[in-house]
């Protein structure tokens, strides 16, 4: 059983923080042992139709970053005593937002942790078959879903993945990833940007944060309309939320295209 100064240097870690790249993210999910030669994170360059035409059809996933400002604080907290307060998860009223329980959710207790914390939510979140071609049930991916099935309590998952030397390291390589943009900097920096994956299952939109409770449900979508649903009902609403800052980016899980 583990010491109390053990719990809580787990609970204290700290990781390098990642970036938000499509070219270090996917080198990163490949070495974690998903196939991209199925699918691959792609830029998506804005929330309008000419940006999202750009990507190819098929998109399964959203990860985006947006910038942690007092005016985004402010809605995390008020959102959270509406949605999983005690007596909000008593009320019918909270019904609009609820999950399925087939969701995949993680909670992030590593500090700067949430790049890799928004990628498995990503990954996690994927249709079944696409799952099993990708995903070799050997590869650490593979091994980390089949320990932390859906079912799972998000914090016993967070448990799971502290305790997991190899995801540390392979984190920790891709922070200091060739195509990085800039310098990692020092681990106690102030980090002021934030991963938020967004996917589609059971004909659900919902919003995976690893600093939140649970998953949050924002109306229905398809596979047809979820890259347009993703970006207009989530992400733009994030925009909208704080029209002075320009620092979100947005990435989406697309099938790959052959570079002939």
């Amino acid at each position: 059983m583990a010491t109390a100064s053990e719990k809580t240097s787990k609970k204290s870690k700290k990781w390098f923080p990642l970036e938000s790249n499509p070219a270090l993210l996917n080198r990163y999910i490949a070495k974690l042992g998903f196939d991209t030669s199925f699918y691959r994170f792609v830029d998506v360059f804005s929330t309008e139709e000419w940006a999202l035409a750009m990507i190819p059809p098929g998109a399964v996933a959203v990860v985006f970053l947006y910038p942690i400002t007092p005016v985004q604080e402010e809605y995390r907290q008020k959102e959270k005593a509406e949605l999983f307060s005690d007596a909000a998860k008593s009320s019918s009223s909270s019904s609009s937002k609820s999950s399925s329980e087939s969701v995949w959710h993680i909670k992030q207790r590593i500090g700067n942790a949430c790049g890799t914390i928004g990628v498995l939510h990503a990954l996690g979140n994927i249709p079944d078959a696409l799952k099993a071609a990708a995903i070799p049930s050997d590869s650490w991916l593979g091994k980390f879903y089949e320990s932390c099935p859906p079912e799972m309590d998000n914090i016993q998952k967070a448990e799971i993945l502290e305790a997991d030397d190899e995801i540390e390291s392979k984190h920790d390589a891709a922070t200091s990833d060739r195509d990085n943009q800039t310098s990692r900097g020092n681990i106690d920096d102030k980090v002021e940007t934030h991963f938020v994956a967004v996917v589609c299952k059971d004909g659900g939109l919902y919003e995976l944060d690893g600093r939140k409770e649970g998953p949050i449900r924002h109306g229905d979508t398809s596979p047809e309309t979820f890259l347009k649903d993703a970006c207009g009902k989530v992400v733009q609403t994030f925009m909208d939320r704080d029209p002075g800052e320009m620092r979100f980016t947005m990435l989406a899980l697309a099938p790959t295209q052959s570079e002939d």
